[in-house]
């Protein structure tokens, strides 16, 4: 079984086209992303501090969440020239966020534009995401489809099936 979005992106996509995926991140990728971005923000690192800001309990750095974005667009070959971000709500280690993203607009050159939701198991919104940049065309759906016919071997998610491809409603920037 392959990566259902690598062989959509092969295929082709659409303005409209939507993709669900989901992921549950813990404390120590929280602690390894600050290491990485050097973010000690005691919000994530301190109950006093988050106690004192009106939180549950630490939180996820908020661009280690919207960095899901990137999943999707590692798997469809997206080049990405832009991104904003909105943050509507904190993640705690316990929460399982889901991403819809929504291809808004492709362009015959490939300049493509999305929009991206996250929501936590609750069905609350947490955050809102517009991405800018490239998608391959011809020649790059072309080599796409190669790889996958050599089982992608440089792809660690070449084997992942659990995502959802059009099965919600696109995504919408209004919070």
């Amino acid at each position: 079984m392959g990566n259902p979005l690598r062989e959509r992106m092969a295929k082709g996509l659409q303005p409209g086209d939507t993709f669900c995926f989901s992921r549950r991140f813990s404390q120590n990728e929280t602690e390894a992303f600050g290491d990485l971005t050097r973010d000690y923000n005691p919000v994530h690192y301190d109950s006093r501090w988050t106690r004192s800001k009106g939180f549950d309990d630490l939180i996820c750095h908020g661009l280690l969440v919207g960095g899901m974005i990137c999943e999707f667009g590692g798997q469809v070959g997206w080049l990405a020239t832009g991104m904003s971000f909105r943050f509507l709500h904190p993640v705690y280690f316990k929460d399982t966020i889901e991403c819809k993203i929504t291809l808004t607009r492709l362009e015959p050159n490939g300049r493509a534009e999305a929009k991206a939701e996250f929501t936590n198991q609750d069905g609350r919104r947490v955050a809102l995401a517009a991405m800018t940049g490239r998608l391959p065309m011809d020649d790059g759906k072309g080599l796409l489809s190669q790889m996958i016919q050599e089982s992608d071997p440089s792809n660690k998610l070449a084997d992942q099936s659990e995502y959802r491809i059009n099965q919600d409603a696109p995504v919408s920037w209004e919070s």
